[in-house]
């Protein structure tokens, strides 16, 4: 009944779409808007009669590790039992010593490649196969989606055994050493102690370091590409964006919205933002110019050059295949991401103390510091090679893209820096031109180079 009433109430009234006639001049139209309501109407009738979103469908193919042990988070709260989905690819050796983790980034699942269970091309699937970059001739390749996500492993939307309803945002804060720490429990329950490679793009670059700091035994190669050791303060202005829109979307309900409308509109408008970042100038400039959709038509405030019509089919086809919460959570992790010796201990004393008195709050904000200075540039890269000097006997190769304006090539300079500056000999920094690509923080997705510069290295160490 509640249900039923909340779609009534979310009925779309005629008169909202009443265009003025009087006037000098008449009213606009408003085509996106007009969407945007049926969308919401859509919405409002799929509590009663489906279909429901994308994301809470267990992905096919997917293996599921379910741990019963809690895991304490960096920054308090706990899981008392969380889930992990992932999917491998190639065969394990005996002596299992031939694995790569594969980490993924922000809205990833853990369908990097098709497998017979799920045909459908994965995020990675040029880089993954038999004579591929992970040759799975030689590797077994294994690609988790991290937790606080939502394609199987335990996030917002997941129900809380405590009361069998969804976390929402009772879901506690996590960080990349988190999801990172939840995947080897996974690992260890295939018998796996050791892995060849930690590889990952994106905020899989960040975990693929997160691993060797954590790891520094158990892993043997890392691969970090268009990552970070630490947040670029750009992508966390970009990222904290998207979360307030969604924040801001009255549908949101403070995350407490899964018997209740998607607040689609706020994950729309936030896709949108992540796209450009996403790709580059240069890039846009060529393809799609300041062209109109179509010069006979009226100017509009909807999508009308090329470019706005590019950005909201990438809305579109978002809404409802990720989880808003997720992205809030996932995007606030990659935020936090930090490999320096003081923050690292930092989260030791918290975990020590047992985490905050209370648990932050999503919506919180506080006054900016107008006196707050910049820090002292040669003291930060000091207390960056502090925080990964375990590092400094792991072969590691760090790629970088001149055209990537998320992960600027200065945050994997300093990440093949701060590494060789523990010692380590065996660091290969290799940078993307924009001549070699042009497509900004998606190369990894789209760049042969790419794929070769992993294929070198990993067959070198494979010798």
């Amino acid at each position: 009944m509640i249900r039923r009433n909340i779609a009534r109430a979310y009925s779309i009234r005629p008169a909202n779409r009443r265009r003025l006639t009087t006037g000098t001049n008449a009213a606009l139209a408003f085509p996106c808007v007009d969407a945007s309501e049926e969308r919401t109407q859509e919405y409002a009738n799929s509590l009663t009669s489906g279909p429901e979103p994308q994301y809470t469908a267990s992905p096919a193919g997917v293996r599921l590790y379910t741990s019963a042990h809690p895991l304490a988070c960096d920054y308090g709260g706990k899981l008392d039992q969380f889930d992990v989905a992932f999917e491998t690819w190639g065969s394990l050796s005996p002596r299992k010593d031939n694995v790569i983790l594969l980490s993924t980034g922000l809205s990833a699942s853990s369908h990097a490649r098709s497998t017979a269970e799920n045909p459908a091309p994965g995020w990675w699937e040029n880089y993954i196969g038999p004579g591929l970059p992970l040759d799975t001739d030689k590797f077994f390749v294994v690609c988790a989606n991290v937790i606080g996500g939502c394609f199987g492993s335990t996030g917002p939307s997941s129900k809380d055994p405590a009361d069998g309803k969804p976390y929402a945002t009772r879901f506690p804060i996590v960080t990349i050493f988190d999801m990172v720490r939840a995947q080897f429990r996974m690992l260890e329950s295939l018998g796996i102690q050791e892995i060849f490679a930690s590889v990952g793009s994106s905020m899989g670059g960040m975990q693929s370091l997160a691993t060797a700091v954590l790891y520094p035994d158990r892993v043997r190669n890392v691969v970090s590409i268009s990552g970070c050791a630490k947040s670029h303060p750009y992508s966390i202005a970009l990222r904290h964006t998207q979360r307030q829109i969604i924040m801001a979307d009255p549908n949101w309900q403070r995350g407490f919205y899964y018997d209740k409308i998607l607040p689609h509109h706020g994950m729309k408008l936030a896709r949108q933002i992540a796209t450009i970042s996403y790709r580059s100038g240069p890039e846009w400039e060529v393809r799609f110019g300041n062209r109109r959709a179509d010069d006979a038509r009226s100017p509009a405030f909807c999508p009308d050059f090329l470019i706005e019509t590019y950005l909201d089919h990438a809305g579109e086809k978002f809404i409802g295949t990720y989880d808003p919460n997720s992205l809030l959570y996932v995007s606030k992790a990659m935020d936090m991401f930090d490999l320096s010796r003081s923050y690292q201990d930092r989260l030791a004393d918290l975990q020590t103390r047992g985490g905050f008195s209370e648990q932050p709050d999503l919506t919180r904000t506080l006054a900016y510091d107008e006196k707050q200075g910049r820090g002292d540039g040669s003291r930060e890269m000091e207390d960056l090679i502090a925080g990964v000097a375990a590092m400094r006997r792991i072969p590691t190769l760090v790629i970088g893209v001149q055209s990537d304006n998320l992960m600027p090539v200065s945050c994997q300079r300093e990440v093949a820096d701060a590494i060789k500056g523990t010692g380590n000999e065996d660091v290969q920094y290799s940078e993307l031109s924009l001549q070699q690509s042009w497509f900004g923080h998606d190369t990894f997705l789209l760049s042969k180079d790419v794929g070769r510069y992993v294929r070198e290295f990993l067959s070198r160490r494979a010798r």
